[in-house]
């Protein structure tokens, strides 16, 4: 079955997209990657996503139009692929988030815990199904949080299918708008999978991109190759105080967002760094440094063995400073982008999304509880048919 696998992380800064031949029954699988692209937002569209993130309030009828709106660039996303790479069978498209509020975090200040988390993706599947004249699978996160997880991470149990080696202990690390690692103990294929662990390490490239289009007063988007953390020095006392949020000690499962890691965050980290007198490369350097601390911080603090080699994936792999930063957080593990073991880094999120499409309609589990902290093993996903398809 040829599947695209489609999704715009908390950056929003674009729509990866993966076409997928896949064969095969639950974990053993043929997985090969035909074709990628990553296609742009709208500006206009993109700016309007990224202000409903930072919480601007607008009307249920706004929300609609944008949900439709997103869905039509998750369309055009799919038929661009096809005209380049032919045609597929199914589209799996995980949609642009813009809220995200883990399991126990009170609804409203005057509400006690809530026992579910609640997630919000835009550009539904019927919208994309209706476009592209094709069965769409989409909604992934909802079935894992009624079954009380945490809807995030859910790309480890694919991470488990690519990347899994019978000697060496790995993580593959994405580097998004957040962070998300995925532990693989060893495994040799021939005996039952070991147990996956991951979780959410916290903010990857959500601050920098916003100290970025801040300080550069909207020109700029992101910190392209580093270039603005190579010209400045980080602070390492901010890093290591910013280090002490509460969420970098909680124990997983755990998941985050924007809505922990974005403006209002930023907002504190700039006071920090002009009562210091850091300059704008600097603060950016800062930021670089602390997310490849967070990350190393989450490994030293939670797994039960440093990796053999980290595996890379996501934006923040083709940045050569925060990579720079990241080996030298880690200085006794090998780091490495997914390419170096023939995983496209930018398609590797796309692809599993097409995974769990594909999954979707073995009705295979696609979450792992231990991972989400779910109560059981679910299929993820909804489908929505076009009309009069056969």
């Amino acid at each position: 079955m040829r599947v695209i696998g489609l999704i715009s992380g908390t950056s929003a800064d674009g729509i990866d997209a993966a076409l997928v031949d896949l064969d095969g029954q639950g974990y053993d699988l043929s997985i090969s990657l035909v074709d990628e692209l990553t296609w742009p937002y709208p500006t206009e569209l993109r700016q309007q996503i990224l202000a409903l993130c930072a919480g601007e309030a607008v009307s249920l009828e706004r929300l609609a139009e944008l949900d439709d709106a997103v869905a039509q660039v998750f369309a055009q996303a799919a038929q661009a692929l096809m005209a380049q790479a032919g045609p597929a069978d199914l589209i799996a498209s995980h949609g642009q988030t813009v809220f995200h509020r883990p399991v126990g975090r009170p609804a409203l200040p005057s509400q006690g815990p809530t026992r579910l988390g609640y997630t919000q993706q835009l550009g539904r599947g019927a919208v994309i199904a209706q476009q592209v004249g094709l069965p769409t699978v989409s909604d992934f996160r909802q079935a894992d949080i009624e079954a009380g997880g945490e809807g995030a991470p859910l790309v480890p149990i694919v991470d488990r299918c690519l990347f899994s080696h019978p000697q060496q202990r790995r993580c593959v690390q994405n580097l998004g708008g957040i962070g998300n690692v995925a532990y693989l103990p060893p495994w040799d294929r021939a005996t039952p999978p070991p147990k996956v662990l991951g979780w959410d390490t916290g903010p990857a490239n959500s601050l920098m991109d916003i100290a970025v289009h801040s300080l550069s007063e909207g020109r700029l988007t992101y910190d392209l190759d580093g270039a603005w953390a190579a010209q400045g020095t980080p602070c390492l006392s901010l890093v290591e105080a910013w280090l002490g949020h509460p969420y970098f000690m909680q124990p997983p499962p755990k998941s985050t967002g924007r809505e922990l890691f974005g403006w209002a965050f930023f907002e504190q980290c700039h006071q920090d760094a002009q009562r210091l007198g850091l300059g704008p490369m600097d603060l950016v350097a800062t930021l670089t440094e602390f997310t490849a601390a967070s990350v190393a911080h989450a490994y030293r603090t939670f797994l039960p063995a440093l990796p053999d080699l980290v595996l890379v994936c996501g934006g923040g792999s083709r940045n050569p400073v925060l990579m720079t930063r990241l080996q030298a957080q880690l200085p006794e593990v090998a780091v490495q982008t997914t390419d170096s073991v023939g995983v496209s880094a930018s398609a590797k999120e796309a692809i599993a999304f097409a995974v769990l499409g594909y999954w979707q309609r073995q009705g295979f589990p696609g979450n792992l509880p231990a991972v989400t902290g779910a109560s059981r093993p679910t299929p993820l996903g909804h489908l929505s048919l076009p009309p009069a398809y056969p």
